[in-house]
């Protein structure tokens, strides 16, 4: 084997391993990122949005999650819709009221894993749309909340606590 042949199968070999390296490192990833949404429930083909009645599997990266606490749960096709709700229960579900709620569960934007909703930072005002048009952003870091109002001109960043009825009606 010449100099060069040599050299060339050991480029070859190092190229192999960091490859491996690379898709374990992503597994492992995934692996991470799944376990948190673990036993979070997922919608079927017939749970439609009950605020606006949109099926809301067909937007499996907007899916927002309202736990109550006897095992059921609700579904909805964005944050906004979901805020609606929660302002609003009477209208949207009379049988239910907010002492029944045990978790909201927003998706963040970035990684698309449920994360609890008071936890969340919320861009208001950004060039991106969901499936019922303007939406809130949620993101769990601060970091990718400033970084995301930079990168899609969001309008201002805000927490759970922060989001009110009135805040609701400039989405519409």
């Amino acid at each position: 084997m010449t100099v060069a042949a040599g050299q060339r199968l050991r480029i070859f070999m190092y190229v192999q391993v960091i490859c491996l390296l690379g898709v374990f490192s992503l597994s492992s990833f995934a692996g991470a990122v799944e376990a948190v949404g673990k036993g979070t429930p997922k919608p079927t083909a017939r749970d439609k949005c009950p605020v606006c009645g949109m099926f809301v599997a067909k937007y499996p990266d907007w899916t927002m999650i309202v736990q109550f606490k006897d095992g059921s749960h609700v579904f909805f096709d964005g944050t906004k819709d979901m805020f609606k709700y929660l302002f609003d229960m009477q209208r949207y579900d009379p049988s239910r009221k907010a002492e029944d709620v045990q978790a909201v569960l927003v998706k963040d934007y970035y990684r698309l894993f449920p994360m609890d909703a008071r936890k969340a930072w919320y861009i208001i005002g950004s060039d991106v749309y969901g499936p019922m048009g303007r939406e809130l952003i949620p993101l769990e870091k601060e970091s990718d909340a400033k970084e995301f109002m930079i990168d899609h001109k969001g309008k201002k960043i805000l927490k759970y606590t922060d989001i009110t009825r009135e805040v609701i009606k400039t989405l519409d």
